[in-house]
């Protein structure tokens, strides 16, 4: 279910790691090479990016297919960033949230994405749900599993946790109330990049010039990309990588 990315390093157009790559996330949408749940990616779209000097990301997200968004390819070409996240969806059930379901999920300076489907949602994560003040609930952009874990994300990070570890707790738990879950989850401030693999693929890689790539799937065939362990937390630069083993993901 879904794929995402997510870029830190020097500017680039926001096309050459989303639309341009000859297996990005663009052909990812419906020709993806590395998804083993669901085929194609087409129940909307997003990009969060942060422009120079303002820590706050700006998002451009919509309802349908990226292939069938007009305005994408000019702003794409036409806008650079440092750092990025952008995912296309492919929803775990059918719901009525449009564009608002579709990642990146933004607070303050973070963006957050999640790639995979919570087991038994809703109902599996009922007892989390009553670990929320009822504020945070109200406050989700949508009504799905993804809106819940980037509220159970931010929860962690409020009471005092970083973001590596809010994403390894929230993992940890969602995992004992709803086994066989798939938990890959994404989050970046814009300087730095933390991830989760948990039943899907991710991958990792330099790009010349600086900069690092953390992807559900290889965008092109270089043999500099690296696949991250399963049921591992990562934490990147654009210069550096750091993996922390995980519990074993439930098979």
């Amino acid at each position: 279910m879904c794929r995402h990315i997510a870029y830190i390093g020097p500017a680039i157009p926001l096309g050459e790691v989303v639309l341009d790559p000859p297996d990005g996330l663009y052909r990812q949408s419906w020709a993806p090479r590395h998804q083993a749940h669901g085929t194609v990616n087409a129940d909307g779209f997003g990009v969060g990016w942060y422009a120079s000097g303002d820590p706050v990301p700006a998002r451009y997200r919509r309802a349908g297919p990226i292939w069938a968004d007009e305005s994408l390819p000019d702003l794409a070409r036409v806008v650079r960033t440092g750092a990025l996240l952008a995912a296309v969806r492919d929803a775990t059930e059918a719901g009525a949230d449009a564009e608002a379901a579709a990642a990146p999920y933004a607070a303050g300076r973070y963006l957050f994405s999640h790639n995979g489907a919570v087991r038994g949602w809703p109902g599996s994560l009922a007892g989390l749900a009553a670990e929320l003040p009822p504020v945070e609930l109200l406050r989700m952009e949508a009504r799905c599993d993804a809106a819940f874990l980037w509220a159970l994300v931010q929860h962690r990070m409020a009471s005092g946790a970083d973001p590596g570890a809010a994403l390894a707790a929230t993992v940890t738990a969602v995992a004992a109330a709803a086994p066989v879950s798939r938990l890959n989850l994404l989050l970046t401030d814009g300087t730095s990049i933390a991830a989760t693999t948990w039943g899907d693929t991710l991958f990792r890689r330099s790009v010349p010039g600086g900069g690092t790539v953390i992807a559900s799937e290889p965008y092109d065939d270089s043999p500099h990309w690296t696949e991250v362990p399963n049921g591992t937390l990562l934490r990147a630069t654009g210069t550096d990588v750091q993996l922390t083993p995980l519990k074993e993901p439930a098979t």
